[in-house]
């Protein structure tokens, strides 16, 4: 009795470390090298059902044996095969003389594989997960009758735990290959819309400038309406290039020293005219000394452009935006203030969100993807600091983030 806890405890212990892996190859190497302590063996192999439980193929595999001899992807049919039987019972098998039971099944191509590896004895285990069976882990010993007097529950409840765990496994490797497959399809149509649009919005240039011949002022707005909704869609795709860029990992920045006080000045100026065009006050308010900052200036621009932008959407005629800097310890602040409609409390959570809209409306019906935010927020992120926003409805926001200040 006194064994049978210490084994319980044990197993407890290893399967609340197994639980807690995501990625199926470290539950299972976390398993082999842990489960020691409770049971014998010199090789574990794990091998799933697949094809509508047709196909068994085996997924992993670790033994002490020098060279393996059943390997990853090594299938065999179920039907008709010892291990059908096993599946039917849901029990576990045990093997005490892989020799003799060779003997006596010569066409047992897997047995005499782990034979071979110098495995003298076996102990099958099916698994099951949510009532259905997912597959087998295989335990084998270089001793014969390793699992004589082994305590077939004890298998039982590390094969249920392990079921459990691996099945939850799978599923997330299956999310993230599903993930990073949808990145790859977003980054490949986006960037396929891209030249035919490009192309569109050159000839409507063409045309609306009279480069290929006159227009009368009818024709004119058709064609500057065509150009316009261009640009609309080439940032569009732009947004999705950096999200597919983003979430599969290979965001880049390209770091260098520049000179903050320059820097913000031309932020200024280059986004003076759009606030002039609803007749807001773009206003540049940072102290005679700023220093240098290590970061990347065209990506930085991304976030201070959408920071603008978005406050000229949400803000009406004649009122008054504040972009700032202030020093801080270690790192600067950069602001952009408006005097616009503010956001509600409980949508604030969605700002930094993709496609992550609030109810307010933007004052002229200007067009939102609510994928600028959350762009500018990794990309303030990937440089080291944070962003943040304050609001209060009906007199407006600040949104805030930092860019730390490295020694040289």
């Amino acid at each position: 009795m006194a064994t049978r806890e210490e084994e319980l405890k044990a197993l407890l212990h290893i399967t609340e470390r197994i639980n807690a892996g995501k990625v199926l190859d470290e539950v299972l190497d976390y398993a082999y090298e842990s489960l020691h302590s409770v049971i014998p063996y010199h090789r574990i192999g794990f091998s799933l059902l697949e094809e509508n439980d047709t196909v068994l193929r085996a997924y992993w595999t670790r033994s002490e044996s020098p060279k393996l001899r059943l390997e990853k992807d090594y299938s065999a049919e179920m039907q008709g095969s010892s291990l059908e039987k096993v599946l039917q019972t849901r029990e576990p098998r045990i093997l005490n003389d892989l020799e003799a039971y060779l003997k006596m099944h010569p066409d047992s191509d897997s047995t005499r594989r782990v034979v071979e590896e110098g495995m003298r004895s076996s102990l099958t285990c099916p698994l099951v997960a949510s009532g259905k069976p997912v597959g087998f882990l295989f335990f084998s010993s270089m001793k014969t009758h390793e699992y004589q007097n082994a305590h077939v529950e004890l298998f039982q409840e590390i094969a249920g735990q392990l079921a459990l765990t691996l099945e939850k496994s799978r599923l997330y490797e299956q999310v993230v290959r599903f993930n990073d497959l949808k990145n790859k399809f977003l980054g490949m149509a986006a960037h396929d819309l891209r030249s035919p649009i490009t192309v569109i919005k050159g000839y409507a240039d063409l045309l609306k400038d009279g480069l290929m011949g006159d227009l009368d002022d009818t024709q004119k707005k058709p064609m500057r309406a065509i150009a316009r909704n261009c640009d609309k869609m080439l940032a569009l795709i732009d947004d999705l290039l950096d999200v597919s860029v983003i979430e599969s990992g290979h965001l880049t920045v390209e770091m260098q020293e520049v000179d903050l006080r320059a820097y913000l000045a031309e932020a200024h100026r280059n986004n003076t005219l759009l606030a002039r065009s609803k007749s807001i006050e773009l206003a540049l308010e940072m102290p005679e000394a700023l220093p240098k900052v290590s970061m990347d200036p065209n990506r930085i621009d991304q976030v201070i452009n959408n920071l603008i932008t978005n406050a000229i959407k949400f803000s009406k005629q004649r009122s008054r935006i504040v972009l700032r800097a202030v020093l801080l310890e270690g790192a600067v602040a950069i602001s952009v203030t408006d005097q616009g409609q503010g956001i509600p409390r409980e949508e604030i959570s969605k700002m930094f969100q993709y496609f992550g809209k609030t109810n307010v409306l933007p004052t002229a019906g200007e067009k939102s993807t609510g994928l600028g935010l959350a762009i500018a927020k990794r990309m303030v992120e990937v440089h080291g600091g944070k962003i943040e926003v304050e609001s209060q409805p009906g007199k407006g926001s600040t949104f805030t983030f930092t860019l730390p200040l490295r020694k040289s």
